[in-house]
């Protein structure tokens, strides 16, 4: 890759700036201007060897990718070998005198999967299953670990406790708007205090 010298930068420094490029000539200008526009083909082109470019591609980089929401990589799988060329030459004849294998030998050359291989199965949900089940299984050892290890909880964290202290609340008219927690089983305990309170 050439590097445009000092002078050139300068002078596109100019173009570019709105203020000092009115002493240039338009056809100057796009001349110089198109002679360094950044081009895929200056970056990647000898990345991709011999493969021929046969499209744009999915970003405009050369580059393959199977993909099935764009089926279209910017260049061939295989690189143009003597065998490739041949296959190729034929391939411009009549279909009907290439043979199955040669057939698939062409799609293999410009894809490197089918669809059928690119949706199928690749095992990874057993892995993800594998180390959901073990972060799992370590959480519920340090559960086991700070049940074993700390005191019982205390009184107030009882069903009793927590609903005499909603009674409470309830009874000095605590959270007037937005209302109190009310834990679960206080339904019952009313239920279960009125039918006493009636049998009395």
């Amino acid at each position: 890759r050439t590097e445009p010298d000092e002078a050139m930068l300068t002078m596109r420094c100019r173009l570019l700036n709105p203020v000092s490029n009115g002493f240039l000539l338009l056809g100057r200008r796009s001349e110089i201007l198109q002679a360094h526009v950044p081009k895929a083909t200056i970056y990647n082109k000898s990345r991709i060897g011999n493969r021929e470019v046969v499209g744009f591609g999915f970003n405009g980089d050369y580059s393959y990718i199977d993909r099935t929401d764009f089926p279209f990589p910017a260049i061939r799988f295989k690189k143009s070998t003597p065998d490739v060329l041949a296959l190729r030459e034929k391939e411009r004849g009549d279909w009907r005198k290439l043979s199955i294998e040669e057939k698939k030998s062409l799609y293999r050359i410009s894809f490197c999967q089918t669809f059928a291989e690119m949706n199928a199965p690749d095992g990874e949900l057993g892995g993800i299953i594998g180390w959901s089940l073990f972060f799992i299984s370590i959480s519920l050892w340090v559960h086991a670990l700070i049940v074993s290890t700390y005191d019982s909880a205390p009184t107030s964290f009882s069903p009793e406790a927590r609903i005499a202290q909603y009674l409470r609340q309830e009874g000095i008219n605590n959270q007037p708007i937005s209302g109190n927690y009310k834990p679960p089983g206080v339904d019952e305990w009313l239920k279960a205090n009125k039918a006493q309170d009636m049998e009395e």
